[in-house]
């Protein structure tokens, strides 16, 4: 047995039965498919299919219709709605992503901060760079050469005059 889910968008409904839930005439849905308020899907015979958004959309159009709106304005409502529902989805899928960038930047601050603390107790009184301390103690001198020439540099003499 084959399965298959149906959705709010899946053409199911032949034109005779969509006029029936939308209270339309069949005729006036051909008419609005053929200026685009509607567009069901076609079968391989391209018969119409409406889904179950087409047929709200048919009520929606019925309901401007005898509201006193034009096609044209009909058309646009329509356009309008669309965009505001895919703008409402994006709008939600934003906010989604920020709430979880949030959540990453709080626990990235949390690590930073644990690693800043060990660094502060590890550190505390330490040198920059480890060093063992031994009872030894070095100390440095400039070597028996350096002395000599940095003597011979200097006054009248360094530029080889007399």
């Amino acid at each position: 047995m084959i399965q298959f889910e149906l959705s709010d968008d899946t053409p199911v409904y032949v034109i005779s039965v969509a006029a029936q839930l939308s209270g339309l005439h069949p005729q006036t849905l051909r008419t609005y498919d053929r200026l685009g308020l509607v567009s069901p899907g076609r079968t391989a015979g391209r018969g119409r299919r409406y889904s179950l958004r087409d047929i709200l959309a048919l009520r929606e159009i019925q309901r401007l219709s005898t509201e006193g709106v034009g096609i044209n304005g009909i058309k646009r409502i329509l356009e309008l709605e669309d965009q505001e529902q895919r703008n409402q989805a994006l709008l939600a899928e934003l906010h989604a992503e920020i709430v979880q960038l949030r959540a990453e930047l709080e626990s990235t601050r949390a690590v930073a901060a644990r690693l800043a603390g060990l660094l502060r107790s590890r550190n505390k009184g330490a040198d920059l760079v480890p060093v063992r301390r031994s009872d030894v103690s070095v100390t440095a001198q400039p070597p028996a050469g350096a002395a000599r020439s940095r003597e011979g540099r200097s006054g009248a003499g360094a530029l080889g005059r007399t």
